[in-house]
């Protein structure tokens, strides 16, 4: 039995010390992990917002309207193999390794759309991109379940979420200068010193999170990544065949070559929407979709179909990236005392209202100059529920395993995201950009109902500090 002399004794000396001042995502233990993630995320970003402005011109010079949905698709279905590998590589050697390959195969990518001289071309650019950007997206979560303590996590979410504003605000701009000045190429080319110096900056904070598993790598989970890609591509050419025999037998082909991939890639109990992590992820990858499946399409409805200019196109772009890091920021301020279903509920509800809005702009009594405001209101929502759900990822994730589960939540956004400007790319070409936009707004409407749905899985209530899995882990990190 202790001694209460002792005790109150221990109490007096722990009274006396001088108080540790509270942790900062830009303190000497993490200011050049903050900063090279920070700058990589916005070179991304910037590329990300540039490419959807200045593909109506390019695919207008290329010659490809039929393959406009693949520019997209292409992306997210290589950026989910990246994703993939790099997760677990990372939880295995340590994120420097997988980060620098992702930031090498990024700059052969765009080195490779903007030298493009086919449609073909600049999609198999805008794939080699997908991949390096799963590896960079994927390293970036695991810097922050890693390197950074519980009560930085929210912190450090939002600032990578904010790392979209500048971009946002004058990338689709900048785009449209660029393609005025020096055409649409050099959106692409003159990106490649900005990532190779942002990618230099980071390895210096990520060098120092090592890895803490000795496993060979798991060479199945690769595997099952390329065979979800293949099969999720095989599903959207089945989408888009002109013909009803190629259309159902490559679309059953692709099932199942990917159902099996998926399940096993996934964390158990994804699919069957298990409580917490699971049906975190699940609900994330329906989120994605349902807003990049419309996000893709914004800048041709607002071109082709209302005849608006590049730059003020972009406006919408940038309108959403805005508030999208607004939410993010909300949602840091609220996650302390509002629970995880309830502050994802409301982002997703603020997403649909955002996409029926923006459909209206489909018809010609509504102004088009509605546009940044329409496409706003669904960036909130995303802001709001997408970094909500990547906490919940991070509070429930095992300590040691924080790759993996992070790049499940990856993979699913990536998925999602391909499957939703796939079938809107197929739309398009099969009923023109009027009509096809509006089928397309109105089944992501649909996938968000759906969303709602499987979120009445998550945490009701906010985690209590220090007993998630992830908080109990040694120092950790992680990107947006």
């Amino acid at each position: 039995m202790l001694n209460i002399e002792t005790m109150q004794t221990n109490e007096r000396d722990t009274d006396s010390l001088p108080n540790t001042p509270a942790p900062r995502i830009w303190d000497a233990s993490h200011r050049w992990l903050t900063i090279g993630l920070v700058l990589t995320v916005v070179g991304a970003a910037f590329e990300a917002l540039a490419v959807a402005t200045i593909l109506p011109v390019a695919s207008g010079e290329l010659g490809g309207l039929q393959l406009y949905g693949w520019a997209f698709s292409a992306f997210m279905l290589t950026n989910l193999i990246g994703v993939t590998i790099s997760g677990g590589e990372a939880d295995r050697l340590g994120p420097g390794r997988p980060f620098l390959m992702g930031v090498a195969l990024f700059v052969f990518g765009l080195a490779l759309s903007g030298f493009a001289t086919t449609m073909p071309m600049l999609i198999m650019g805008r794939a080699v991109q997908g991949l390096g950007a799963g590896f960079i997206g994927s390293i970036s979560y695991i810097a922050i379940a890693r390197g950074y303590p519980a009560e930085l996590k929210p912190q450090m979410l939002a600032v990578l979420s904010s790392a979209w504003v500048i971009p946002g605000l004058i990338g689709p701009g900048v785009a449209a200068v660029v393609d005025q000045a020096v055409g649409w190429r050099w959106v692409f080319l003159g990106l490649v010193p900005v990532m190779i110096g942002a990618g230099g900056l980071a390895l210096q904070g990520l060098y120092s999170l090592s890895g803490n598993s000795m496993a060979p790598p798991d060479w199945r989970r690769g595997l099952g990544a390329v065979c979800l890609a293949a099969g999720t591509g095989l599903v959207l050419a089945g989408i888009g065949a002109e013909t009803v025999l190629p259309r159902v037998g490559l679309a059953a082909v692709g099932l199942v070559i990917a159902i099996p991939a998926l399940q096993y890639l996934l964390p158990p109990g994804t699919l069957r929407l298990a409580a917490a992590l699971p049906a975190a992820i699940a609900v994330s990858g329906l989120l994605n979709m349902a807003f990049f499946g419309v996000d893709a399409f914004v800048p041709l409805v607002l071109t082709t179909v209302r005849g608006q200019s590049i730059a003020s196109s972009g406006l919408a772009l940038t309108a959403a990236t805005v508030t999208w890091t607004t939410g993010a920021w909300l949602q840091a301020r609220l996650s302390p005392r509002r629970g995880r279903r309830q502050l994802v509920w409301a982002g997703l509800i603020l997403t649909a209202l955002g996409i029926v809005a923006t459909a209206s702009l489909l018809h010609p009594l509504v102004p088009a100059v509605l546009a940044p405001l329409a496409w706003a209101l669904a960036g909130l929502g995303m802001g709001v529920a997408y970094s909500t759900l990547s906490l919940v990822v991070l509070e429930n994730a095992e300590g040691g395993q924080e790759g993996r589960a992070t790049s499940g939540l990856q993979l699913m956004n990536m998925l999602g995201s391909a499957l939703g400007t796939g079938i809107g790319g197929s739309l398009v070409a099969d009923n023109g950009p009027a009509s096809g936009v509006l089928r397309q707004d109105l089944l992501m409407l649909l996938v968000v109902g759906l969303a709602l749905l499987a979120a009445s899985r998550l945490p009701r209530h906010v985690a209590t500090s220090g007993t998630s899995p992830v908080d109990s882990a040694a120092a950790h990190h992680v990107g947006v």
